[in-house]
C-alpha cells in the first residue's frame, strides 16, 4: 500500500472522515484510519468516558459502534470514493471474531488495509489484552491473516515490558506492518467526591503526555522488525511527525490533536513539506530511520 504522504488520521479521533471534510480536504491525507469497528454492535461504556489530564486526556468509550455489518451497508457507500486510503480499525474479544470482522471487510474492493487494535480483552482469558502476551498477538494476526488478504496493520498496546517481541510475534504470523502506541492506561480521581473521573475508573491516556514513550517505543521496534512502522502518539505539530520519521517510522497517525484543531493534519503534511524543502530534501524518505544514536 502506498500513501500520497505520511500523513494519517488515528482510530477514534477521525470519525468515518466525513465529519471532518468541512475543515480538511480528505484526498489531501496519506491515509483515514476509520473508527474502531467490531463483529457485533456495542453500546461502549457508561458515561462519564472522558476526562481532560496534564497534557493528554483520557478515555475509555469502550468500542462504540455499529458493527461491520451496519458498517458495510451504510458507512462503506459514504466513503468509498474518497481519494486516499480508507482503512478499517477492527476490534474483537476472540481470534474468530476479529477473523470474521475482518473478512467482511476484505470483500470490500476500495478498503485497501485494515488495523488491527490488539489492546481488546480477551474474554477467554480473563480478560487480558491481546496485545500484552506474544501468543495472544500472535493467536489474532494468524487468525486474521488467514482470511483476510489485504495490507494488515497491526496496532501494538504499550502497556507491555517488551514491546519489540510483541512486534516480532506479530510479523511472524503475516503482518504487513505495525502502527504504536496505542493509549496507555491510566486513572483520574475527583478528591472532593472521592470517585473516579471515568465510569470503569480506569482508561487510555493519549496526548502529548505519551509522546516520548511513543517515540522510544517506535525507534526501539523499527531496530527490532523488517516491515514498515506507523508511528503514534502526542503528534501535535510537524516538529513531533519528523521525530518520529526519524526514529523509524514510515508515516504516523495524528490522534488526539484533531479534538483540538480539525485541520492540524493538513498543517502537519505542509509542516513536513517546509522542513524538508529548507534542508534540501526532495523526499521524506530521505530522513526516515536517519537518527543518529
Amino acid at each position: 500500500m502506498s500513501l500520497k504522504n505520511p500523513v494519517m488520521t488515528a482510530s477514534g479521533t477521525f470519525g468515518y472522515g466525513i465529519e471532518f471534510a468541512d475543515f480538511v480536504p480528505l484526498d489531501g491525507l496519506g491515509g483515514i484510519i476509520v473508527k474502531g469497528t467490531t463483529l457485533r454492535p456495542r453500546e461502549g461504556n457508561d458515561y462519564p468516558r472522558m476526562a481532560e489530564t496534564a497534557s493528554g486526556m483520557l478515555n475509555c468509550v469502550g468500542l462504540q459502534n455499529k458493527g461491520v455489518d451496519y458498517f458495510c451497508e451504510h458507512i462503506y457507500p459514504q466513503i468509498k470514493d474518497i481519494d486516499t486510503n480508507m482503512i478499517v480499525n477492527v476490534s474483537g474479544s476472540s481470534p474468530e471474531d476479529y477473523a470474521e470482522c475482518a473478512a467482511r471487510i476484505d470483500a470490500l474492493d476500495r478498503i485497501p488495509a485494515i488495523e488491527l487494535n490488539i489492546s481488546c480483552p480477551n474474554v477467554k482469558d480473563g480478560g487480558m489484552a491481546f496485545g500484552v502476551t506474544c501468543a495472544g498477538a500472535a493467536s489474532v494476526v494468524k487468525a486474521v491473516r488467514r482470511r483476510y488478504g489485504k495490507t494488515l496493520i497491526v496496532k501494538l498496546s504499550p502497556n507491555v515490558t517488551d514491546i519489540a517481541e510483541i512486534a516480532r510475534a506479530c510479523e511472524a504470523e503475516g503482518a504487513d506492518c505495525v502502527s504504536l502506541i496505542n493509549t496507555l492506561m491510566g486513572m483520574a480521581i475527583d478528591i472532593e467526591r472521592r470517585r473516579p473521573l471515568l465510569s470503569i475508573c480506569t482508561g487510555g491516556l493519549s496526548g502529548p503526555a505519551v509522546k516520548p514513550v511513543a517515540l522510544r517505543m517506535v525507534w526501539q521496534v523499527a531496530r527490532a522488525v523488517r516491515i514498515p512502522v506507523i508511528g503514534l502518539g502526542g503528534i501535535m505539530t510537524a516538529h513531533d511527525a519528523i521525530e518520529f520519521l526519524m526514529a523509524g517510522a514510515t508515516a504516523v497517525e495524528i490522534g488526539t490533536a484533531n479534538f483540538l484543531d480539525p485541520a492540524v493534519t493538513v498543517k502537519v503534511r505542509d509542516g513536513i513539506n517546509d522542513w524538508l524543502d529548507a534542508h534540501g530534501c526532495r523526499s521524506v524518505a530521505e530522513i526516515i530511520g536517519t537518527l543518529r544514536a
